[in-house]
């Protein structure tokens, strides 16, 4: 078969993936010359740990296994099973993470319960006063601004894969064909859009109704840490946005434990890992209400710099790089993504939200076998 994939974020790139794993030819169309969207404004974490126990968890596992497999194949993408600390700092965060050992799928998410020595091994960088941590072993990461790329060379030495930069699909012509803004026609076997949080235009004329929203985050960078951080790294505001952590214990953290006046407008957790240069990538806030601003607020970045250094016990090393991205979810969000056969061999897949990175292998997987590729 011959496959057009239009999108060539982390979520197109994967499904070009699995049509040239399974032996089919691929013809990639990207708008821009290279993504510069959410699949590179990330941390690079595949997050296990806080996924909603059914569907959302299973993909995420299911994505893991992947990942690790294409990591062993692409070791350009960086991919390390480094774990995550969810570093515990009151009795109230405490208690969540130790309701969270109780879950029947406990085992499956890697959690294990650190005391502050015991965290302090997993991660010395980790200095500042801590009553504990929730370890997770299944989390990793990749390197996101260089996974995509990794991807397409690998996949460019089958002899099955081209990749079309600066083409903006603007119609899906007859059958399974799309027409760039070059006026060339690409004919294949099947069309799979991965257009992510570019909802209008094109996107908007095939489903008019599309149930997805679009979401702005801000994060940073910093200058290399002269130091290794041996695994990812959250503070316990991630219980409150991860539904793993959904129950009893959270309520009442909620209830004694009330975020900062600047986390709470920002809809804030601290995510925090290395990259491959040393440097920290820093984040995050989540913003909804559209129009989106042009700037980036300053507040919040001062309220992660200084959650990061309460943990670290240091000074941090120079922002070298702020930045915001903006990413399409679900407006249903126990959904894992929005996937909609549009016509015969036609369709578009979207809407992962903060889960596109962790979850794309596994979301291209299924899209593979609904499709009969």
């Amino acid at each position: 078969m011959r496959v057009i994939v239009v999108g060539a974020g982390v979520l197109g790139s994967m499904h070009a993936w699995q049509a040239v794993e399974r032996g089919h030819e691929v013809v990639h169309l990207e708008r821009e010359s290279e993504a510069r969207g959410a699949s590179v404004r990330n941390f690079g974490l595949i997050w296990v740990s806080g996924r909603a126990a059914g569907p959302e968890l299973a993909t995420a596992l299911r994505a893991r296994e992947l990942w690790e497999r294409i990591g062993e194949q692409v070791p350009a993408l960086g991919f390390r099973a480094n774990g995550s600390l969810t570093a515990v700092r009151t009795e109230a965060e405490l208690a969540v993470a130790e309701q969270a050992l109780t879950l029947p799928d406990a085992a499956d998410r890697g959690y294990r319960l650190l005391d502050p020595e015991e965290a302090r091994a997993a991660n010395p960088a980790l200095r500042g006063k801590l009553l504990g941590a929730l370890h997770c072993s299944r989390d990793a990461a990749v390197e996101p601004r260089t996974a995509q790329p990794a991807l397409r060379a690998a996949l460019a030495a089958s002899g099955r894969y081209t990749f079309l930069p600066g083409r903006e699909v603007r119609e899906v012509t007859g059958e399974h064909a799309v027409r760039d803004d070059h006026g060339d026609t690409h004919t294949g076997d099947l069309v799979i859009l991965c257009t992510g949080a570019w909802t209008g235009g094109l996107v908007r004329e095939l489903a008019p109704a599309l149930p997805v929203r679009r979401v702005r985050l801000q994060m940073m960078q910093t200058d290399p840490l002269g130091e290794t951080l041996t695994t990812s790294v959250a503070d316990g505001d991630s219980f409150r946005y991860y539904p793993a952590f959904a129950g009893t214990a959270l309520e009442q953290l909620k209830a004694v434990q009330p975020q900062p006046p600047v986390a709470a407008e920002h809809k804030m957790q601290l995510l925090m890992v290395q990259r491959k240069d040393g440097g920290l990538t820093i984040g995050d806030t989540h913003e909804y209400d559209q129009p989106f601003g042009f700037d980036v607020d300053e507040d919040p970045y001062e309220h992660l710099a200084a959650v990061a250094e309460d943990l670290l016990g240091r000074p941090l090393p120079r922002i070298r790089r702020r930045w915001a991205g903006v990413y399409a979810q679900c407006t249903d969000t126990t959904r894992v993504v929005h996937r909609e056969q549009l016509r015969d061999g036609v369709w578009l897949v979207t809407g992962p939200g903060g889960r596109g990175m962790t979850c794309s292998p596994a979301i291209a997987e299924t899209t593979a076998e609904l499709a009969n590729l």
